[in-house]
């Protein structure tokens, strides 16, 4: 008889850790609450509209091969992948814009227009980008931590000062660049890790790496094709795949679970893997004195994003947008600081805004566009009826005002999606869209531990764990808790 695993969750966590477990042998049980399978990453359909109602940029693509290579298999095979070109193109407001392009003569030249020397410095500041993501990659990014004597070893301790672990993003990119166009295009990714470049680590110079060598793609299907993608791998290791029912419980005996109660029915378990959200496993869903973490550790977090989103099938063409836009304000620090040091709907706020149809036409109906409109705001804000319209309504005056494109005209599908159905969808804590943010002391090992210290049996994966945020850090995680399964239970 196989020993017996149950996977909560059905994100890319989830599914990605089931296939590991069913690869090493374990019969897999996963379960999800909501009736389809993705997390995040699901589409929504209206209208003739496709829309993914989560991640929205692919990323880090060696990670998603790598991962599929560990079942001797190949991505391709799974899901397809369209480079974008260009990558982005950022608003500055004014009538300025700038796209970023997969030619790198092309984005020395735009460094080079914003200030003299710009280009050089972008050149060196990309060089110290790419090794220290070298260094990430093979040395910290696929190491589990289990205490400090792990995580500041002999290289952080000889090389920390060059990787950035002890310096702050802002001034970093500040002591290569000046123009506030530039800094602003080397840091903005931060705010898809949940953390203001202020108070990001260093080290996250890594993310120019990531976008401006390693490439932005499109799955054919999104990322919630992409989702599904790992959805026909469970399936093909044999994973029992469950929607539509929500966890309730977990048994536990003597400090051991012992099975998973649901709301329909109840699943034995050998080994609990917990793809979840962190805090509504360990505060909402175990016992008190099984939670690993107290109300007051979760309340000295801090807390990522979450996203005010607007779902639009726009019926014309829009002219003046790409597939990924970003617009950058010029204080851009204001709208930090209404995420994390004083919490308020943004007035001038930044934005992000994907037209998918731009790459994948059949994502709207012919002559249409799909429009996924994403502003950063802090968590556990009031979020009424009443608040959202109104807010949507702000927002889309400031798109036209920056963008020239008025998106109040020929709106033929319309959804609001913020802090209160992250919450209903995902239990997420405080409405959050990403978890916690990445500052040095949400770092490695300080961030939630992926194994329980009370339930010896139960793991976690997703992005509140090491690494942390965004897809293919939440496929890392995966990787390590399967590792540390087998070490401790596995045949």
């Amino acid at each position: 008889m196989k020993k017996k695993a149950v996977v909560v969750g059905g994100g890319f966590g989830g599914l990605s850790s089931a296939a590991l477990l069913a690869r090493d042998g374990w019969s897999v049980t996963l379960l999800e609450k909501l009736d389809s399978l993705g997390g995040r990453a699901r589409h929504w359909k209206s209208g003739g509209y496709t829309f993914d109602l989560g991640p929205s940029w692919y990323l880090m693509p060696e990670v998603f091969e790598r991962y599929f290579s560990l079942f001797g298999k190949e991505r391709k095979d799974y899901f397809n992948l369209l480079p974008l070109d260009p990558y982005y193109k950022v608003f500055f407001g004014n009538d300025e814009t700038a796209s970023l392009s997969p030619r790198k003569e092309e984005n020395i030249a735009l460094f080079e227009s914003f200030e003299s020397g710009g280009g050089e410095a972008l050149s060196r500041y990309m060089e110290q980008a790419t090794y220290k993501y070298e260094v990430a990659m093979k040395e910290f990014l696929y190491k589990d931590y289990k205490h400090l004597g792990e995580f500041f070893n002999k290289r952080i301790m000889t090389e920390g000062l060059r990787l950035g672990i002890f310096k702050k993003l802002d001034k970093f990119v500040g002591s290569y660049v000046e123009d506030r166009r530039a800094r602003q295009i080397l840091e903005y990714a931060m705010v898809f890790l949940g953390t203001n470049p202020v108070e990001a680590p260093a080290i996250y110079s890594i993310m120019s790496h990531v976008d401006l060598n390693l490439g932005v793609f499109f799955p054919n299907d999104g990322m919630a094709g992409a989702a599904q993608g790992f959805v026909k791998l469970c399936q093909e290791m044999g994973v029992t795949l469950v929607t539509g029912e929500e966890v309730v419980e977990i048994e536990t005996k003597a400090g051991k679970a012992m099975g998973v109660k649901t709301s329909k029915g109840y699943y034995e378990a050998d080994v609990v893997v917990s793809g979840a959200d962190y805090h509504h496993m360990d505060r909402e869903v175990l016992h008190d004195n099984e939670s690993q973490y107290s109300d007051r550790y979760w309340e000295n977090r801090v807390v990522a994003p979450s996203m005010f989103i607007a779902y639009l099938g726009i019926d014309r063409k829009l002219k003046n947008l790409e597939h990924h836009n970003l617009y950058f304000a010029e204080n851009w620090h204001a709208h930090f600081d209404t995420i994390f040091k004083d919490p308020a709907w943004p007035e001038n706020p930044c934005f992000y805004l994907s037209c998918i149809s731009k790459t994948d036409p059949k994502s709207a109906p012919e002559g249409g566009e799909n429009v996924f409109l994403l502003v950063p705001v802090a968590p556990a804000l009031d979020d009424s009826d009443e608040q959202r319209e109104a807010y949507l309504a702000h927002v889309l005056e400031h798109v036209k005002e920056v963008t020239g494109e008025d998106l109040t005209k020929d709106v033929a599908v319309k959804r609001i999606y913020t802090h209160r159905d992250f919450i209903e969808d995902y239990h997420a804590f405080k409405g959050t869209a990403l978890g916690l943010s990445h500052t040095l002391m949400q770092t490695a090992i300080f961030r939630p531990s992926n194994r329980s210290k009370k339930i010896k049996n139960l793991f976690y994966t997703g992005q509140y764990t090491h690494p942390g945020v965004g897809v293919p850090m939440v496929l890392i995680a995966s990787e390590i808790v399967a590792q540390e399964i087998q070490k401790s239970y596995g045949p």
